[in-house]
C-alpha cells in the first residue's frame, strides 16, 4: 500500500506539472497543461502510426446528437439516465455522445459499398461524456470527458479473424513497447440476464464463438468472463499489470453484429446482392487518461524519453558559459528535440536536482571544458554521468532513442 500511494498517478501528475481539477469546471473533467498535453499527443501519435500500417482513415464527428440516432442504436433505452442530455432545440432533445459508434456507423452508410471496398477503417481520437456518480471519480482513471483513441471496422463476416488478429497485433506492439504482459479476458454475456443486451440469442453464440477461437489461435493467457461484455456484443478485454502490482483493464477490441443489423448496414457482394456485414470496435490506450494514469504509475513519473514533456535540460555552470548553452539549445530545438536552458543563477548542483525531480531523461553541463573543445557533458537521469559528446553525436544519439522509443 504504502508502494502504491507514492505511485499514486495523481500525486505524479501534481508534482511534474501535468494536469489539474478544478471546482469551478467540476469534478471528473480533467484539464491538462502544456506539459501533460505533450503525453497524450505522443500517446495517441503511437497508436495512429501503428494504425496507419493497416489504411485507417481518419474521421471527424460532431460531440452532440439527435436523440433518435441512440433510439435507433438502442443506447437510448439501456442508458438513458448516463446520458448528459442538452435541451431542446427545435423541438428536437439532443444530448453529448457517449460513444462514437453510432456517428461512425453513419459515415458507412453514406453510400452503397462494393464487397471489393470492403474492409472500411475508421478512426478517431476524439473526447466523450459518461454521466458517473461524483463517489465514483477517481484521477485520471474514472472522468466524465473521456479521450478514446477510437476505432471501428466495417467488415464482412469472413473478414473477422483477419481484422481481429490486425488489431490484436497494434495491441501487443503498443504494451510491449512499456514492458507490460497482457492477459485477456474473453467479455461475454451473462445468460442469466439477457434483457441487458441488444440481439438474439444466435448472434450472440455466433460472436462469442468466434473469438473464442480467435483466443485459441493466438494461444493468448486468456479466461472469461461472464456479465463483461458490451450492450451490442462480447469483447476482448486486455489486462495489463504495472510494476506496482496493480491490474489494470487497458485496450480492447468488440465484435458487433448488432448495430450493424439496427442501422441496416450492407456491402454489395459478388452475386450483386446485399450482404449484412459487422463492425470491430477497438480502443488501444483504453482511454487516453486511463492510459496515462497507468503509465505515470507504472514508471513512477520517469517516463521514456519519446514520452518525456522536457527530454533534455541544458544546464550552464556559470554566466560565462550561457552563450555557448544558448547555441546548444537552439541546435537541439532545431532538431525537434524538446528542450530546455536553465540559465539561472542557481549552483550546477541545485539545477541537477531540479531537473532530476522533474523527471528529465537527460541533463547536459556545460563548463569551461566544453566550451573550448565545442562538446557537452552528458548526464542520465538513470545511469548517470555518460562523458563527453559532441553536439552533433549527442543529437545523432537522442532521435534515435525518440525514434525508435527506447
Amino acid at each position: 500500500m504504502s508502494e502504491l500511494e507514492s505511485n499514486d498517478h495523481r500525486r505524479i501528475g501534481q508534482e511534474l506539472d501535468l494536469f489539474i481539477f478544478s471546482d469551478l469546471v467540476g469534478s471528473g473533467l480533467p484539464m491538462w497543461t502544456p506539459r501533460g498535453t505533450i503525453i497524450r499527443q505522443e500517446l495517441d501519435n503511437f497508436v495512429w502510426e501503428l494504425r496507419s500500417k493497416h489504411n485507417y482513415g481518419r474521421v471527424t464527428i460532431p460531440h452532440i446528437t439527435k436523440r433518435e440516432l441512440y433510439e435507433t442504436s438502442g443506447h437510448w433505452d439501456k442508458f438513458g439516465d448516463d446520458l448528459f442530455k442538452i435541451v431542446s432545440r427545435e423541438g428536437k432533445d439532443y444530448a453529448l455522445k457517449p460513444m462514437n459508434c453510432p456517428h461512425h456507423t453513419q459515415i458507412f452508410a453514406r453510400r452503397p459499398h462494393s464487397y471489393r471496398e470492403m474492409p472500411q477503417r475508421y478512426a478517431e481520437t476524439t473526447m466523450v461524456y459518461r454521466d458517473e456518480q461524483s463517489g465514483e471519480l477517481g484521477g485520471l482513471t474514472r472522468v466524465l470527458s473521456i479521450t478514446q483513441d477510437d476505432s471501428h471496422v466495417f467488415c464482412r463476416t469472413s473478414q473477422i479473424k483477419d481484422e481481429f488478429l490486425k488489431i490484436w497485433d497494434i495491441v501487443d506492439k503498443f504494451y510491449s513497447t512499456f514492458g507490460f504482459t497482457l492477459r485477456v479476458r474473453l467479455s461475454f454475456r451473462d445468460p442469466d440476464t439477457p434483457e441487458k443486451y441488444l440481439g438474439t440469442t444466435d448472434i450472440w453464440d455466433h460472436a462469442e464463438s468466434a473469438l473464442r477461437e480467435i483466443a485459441k489461435e493466438r494461444k493468448a493467457d486468456y479466461f472469461e468472463g461472464l456479465g463483461e461484455a458490451a450492450l451490442y456484443g462480447p469483447k476482448l478485454d486486455f489486462i495489463a499489470k504495472s510494476t506496482a502490482g496493480r491490474e489494470w483493464q487497458v485496450a480492447t477490441i468488440q465484435l458487433d453484429m448488432n448495430l450493424p443489423e439496427r442501422f441496416n448496414l450492407t456491402c454489395i457482394n459478388e452475386k450483386g446482392e446485399k450482404e449484412r456485414i459487422v463492425m470491430i470496435h477497438s480502443a488501444i490506450t483504453g482511454s487516453i487518461e486511463r492510459c496515462a494514469a497507468v503509465l505515470l504509475e507504472h514508471y513512477n513519473g520517469s517516463m521514456p524519453i519519446w514520452l518525456s514533456p522536457v527530454q533534455v535540460k541544458v544546464l550552464p555552470i556559470g554566466e560565462a558559459h550561457f552563450e555557448y548553452a544558448k547555441e546548444v539549445f537552439e541546435k537541439l530545438k532545431t532538431e525537434n528535440i524538446r528542450v530546455e536552458l536553465d540559465d539561472s543563477n542557481e549552483s550546477l548542483g541545485k539545477k541537477i536536482r531540479n531537473a532530476k525531480t522533474e523527471k528529465v531523461p537527460y541533463m547536459l553541463v556545460i563548463g569551461d571544458k566544453e566550451v573550448s573543445e565545442n562538446k557537452v557533458t552528458l548526464e542520465s537521469r538513470d545511469s548517470g554521468n555518460l562523458g563527453q559528446l559532441e553536439v552533433e553525436e549527442l543529437i545523432s544519439k537522442l532521435k534515435f532513442e525518440i525514434k525508435d522509443r527506447k
